[in-house]
């Protein structure tokens, strides 16, 4: 299902074709800035934006709107000095039309060829009605203020998209690789699974693979926005291929694009370049513009009936002088300007600039949030359903306990269990026999023998002779192993209630000792649920496969507000839904694996950990990139100022024409004051936009 589901992305994906993403050379990328600079692109699968490139290059249209500018206030200027023809000015605020329009005009003939009708093109026909009245002036300031506002407007939305671009750069252009015994120095994208890469210190990773030589800490902030480095170290056995491993431990794996600290490290790669965790994050970022958000949504509707009830109202408008006493060039004149101060150019830009830049923040600090629908239904939650096990808690039980029992000492007991659970090939085998040694370093550890498991209930082995059992109380109860004391019983029950999982040590036929297991809630998770709290989550619900017993006992240490214990996949599917009908937009927390059918049925599908997972990447909507449970205050602390900057850019752009239009109506504002105020309102809200490229985090639990 997961290798299906990779191949039918790009055609079947909620987004359609998915662009081809550049990882070229600098030098590549330098030869394409010489012909890529073909004005007005729209290809298919890109976003909307506009990439004016002219004579000038990229700056083009802004050195044209200046032009414009500068013609108009020469003209202007030329007008009040006596001896010079007006014709002169004329000719200027001719040639100021050209320089004003051209980027206008061009936009409006290809938004007409497609069946459409913009805002580019109302403008137009502001600028000509004004040039048939004569009025050439407040035309050509018309122009000058709307190219100028475009220019502005693309300049202050492609810092947004710099923010996001910034992460093709991430991954080196080249890598040193091992070949034939030599180091050669190739293209990232000539990289072949199971080659061998050596990466200096200090520098960043090409590929993403496994260490298979040297030790050393990386700095994975910018994929994965953890702010302390990460300890790695060579995997077991560097021969196996590790291409199709599913789970591989942090400590072994590494990522492109991320910064190797003061050691050289050999690494094995196991993605090619095109589809190395970076890669696939710039393609899915860029994904983000063609996600439209719901008020963007609205206000497309909105347009799309406003902008022909504009055209329609400047007709009839054209021909007030009918009805009212007034000559033809008044009413005319007068349409001109309502066409002016109606066309929501305001609109049109404020909810997509608050998305983007909203999403560049997110994906600075690591997460990933695929476009402006769940970024603003991330702010309206009311509730999260979070998985256990690796997302509230570590994902693995430890050692948590050790009480020796009937006069033996706590190194004897360790000593004894080591022993055996080093030879167990018991799932919990592991956890106990690290715990024993973290927690004394220097146990020497006598040899077991005769070491045999028991289904379901535990282990036996001989120790310095003697017959040792380590198991569960099923395991005490069966005939012939003696019964457990009472005391010891209650003691083992009271573990078991507060989440522990409790095994009994035996030595012939006394009890020496109890051991504990959990798996431990993560440290970060109280203090991350107060702030959720504060954020405004009223619910917030841990679902888990565990008994009820146990995840009451972890959600009584973390603080969640409810337990749901007992749940198979499918029950978790059942209680997401429930959440969303009582709730009506609820969050879904999982690894983004065995978690995906419950995140499908959420509002909001939020992975965690999802660097390196394909199948976290593709199935949730946010994706926080490193392991960090602290990072999702932040995202929703972020989608609520979205929503707010979003909400306020609305009003300031409808605000703006619901006055305008009764003051250009009746007459007290002309052409030159709507122009004015249109095109000021339209940078207010990029401005206001922009903001969120600085937000930081303040949630105080």
């Amino acid at each position: 299902m997961e290798e299906q589901s990779k191949e039918q992305a790009p055609e079947n994906g909620r987004q359609g074709r998915q662009p081809q993403i550049d990882i070229s050379t600098a030098k590549d990328k330098e030869e394409k800035k010489d012909h890529g600079q073909k004005g007005h692109v729209h290809e298919e699968g890109e976003s909307e934006g506009h990439e004016h490139g002219g004579i000038f290059g990229k700056n083009t249209e802004l050195v044209y709107a200046l032009l414009c500018g500068a013609l108009l206030a020469t003209g202007w200027g030329l007008s009040f000095v006596s001896g010079i023809s007006p014709t002169v000015s004329l000719v200027l605020y001719i040639i100021a039309y050209y320089f004003g329009g051209y980027y206008t005009a061009k936009e409006a003939v290809q938004t007409i060829a497609k069946g459409g009708f913009e805002i580019d093109f109302l403008m137009l026909v502001a600028a000509i009605g004004a040039g048939i009245l004569g009025e050439w002036l407040e035309g050509a300031l018309l122009l000058f203020l709307f190219s100028l506002g475009h220019a502005l407007e693309h300049f202050a939305m492609e810092k947004a998209r710099k923010s996001i671009a910034a992460l093709t750069d991430l991954a080196p252009p080249t890598a040193l690789v091992v070949r034939d015994g030599k180091e050669t120095e190739v293209r990232i994208e000539e990289l072949r699974l199971g080659e061998t890469i050596i990466v200096k210190p200090n520098s960043k990773i090409p590929a993403d693979g496994v260490v298979i030589k040297g030790e050393g800490s990386v700095n994975q902030a910018p994929i994965t926005g953890e702010s302390v480095p990460v300890d790695k170290r060579p995997v077991d056995d560097p021969a196996k291929d590790y291409s199709a491993e599913k789970t591989i431990k942090p400590e072994h794996r590494v990522f492109a694009g991320t910064i190797n600290g003061g050691s050289v490290l050999e690494i094995k790669v196991i993605k090619e370049a095109k589809d190395s965790t970076i890669s696939r994050l710039i393609k899915m970022v860029n994904e983000v513009e063609k996600q439209k958000s719901p008020t963007q949504m609205f206000t497309d509707r909105f347009e799309r009936y406003f902008v022909p009830s504009v055209l329609v109202l400047v007709t009839l408008l054209c021909f007030a002088f009918l009805v009212i006493d007034e000559p033809f060039s008044k009413s005319f004149y007068r349409a001109m300007s309502v066409l002016v101060a109606a066309s929501p150019c305001a609109l049109a830009i404020s909810t997509p600039s608050a998305v983007l830049s909203g999403v560049a923040r997110a994906a600075r600090g690591g997460v990933l949030i695929k476009g402006g629908r769940p970024l603003e239904d991330l702010g309206e939650l009311t509730a999260i359903a979070f998985d256990k096990t690796g997302t509230l808690t570590e994902g693995k039980p430890k050692l948590t306990n050790v009480f020796p029992l009937n006069g033996i000492g706590e190194q004897e007991l360790l000593q004894i269990v080591v022993s055996v659970e080093k030879r167990s090939d018991h799932p919990l085998a592991e956890a106990i026999v690290k715990g024993a040694m973290e927690k004394n370093k220097d146990l020497s550890v006598p040899e077991a023998t005769n070491v045999k498991g028991i289904t379901g209930r535990g282990v036996q082995a001989d120790v310095a002779g003697e017959l040792i059992y380590i198991g569960n109380k099923a395991l005490f109860e069966d005939q012939g192993k003696g019964s457990i004391p009472k005391d010891i019983r209650d003691q083992v029950s009271h573990l078991e209630k507060d989440g522990h999982t409790s095994m009994l040590v035996k030595r012939k036929d006394t009890f020496i000792g109890i051991i504990s297991l959990m798996d431990t809630p993560r440290k970060e998770a109280q203090q991350v649920l107060q702030e959720l709290q504060t954020l405004g989550i009223r619910k917030m619900i841990m679902l888990t496969g565990d008994n009820q017993q146990v995840a009451e006992a972890v959600a009584k240490q973390i603080g969640v507000t409810e337990a749901w214990g007992n749940l198979m996949p499918e029950d978790k599917v059942s209680s997401v839904q429930k959440l969303d009908q009582s709730e009506k937009k609820v969050a879904m927390v999982g690894d983004g694996v065995n978690d995906a059918p419950a995140m499908a049925k959420s509002t909001v599908g939020i992975a965690m950990g999802a660097a390196g997972s394909d199948v976290a990447l593709e199935t949730a909507d946010i994706a926080l990139m490193g392991d960090k449970l602290e990072t999702l205050p932040f995202a929703i602390g972020l989608s609520r100022k979205s929503r707010g900057i979003i909400k306020q850019n609305l009003w300031i752009s409808l605000g703006i024409v619901a006055v305008l239009i009764p003051l250009t109506i009746s007459g007290i504002a002309s052409i030159g004051p709507a122009v004015v105020v249109h095109e000021g309102s339209t940078l207010l809200v990029v401005i206001n936009a922009l903001r969120l490229l600085a937000y930081k985090n303040k949630v105080k639990a």
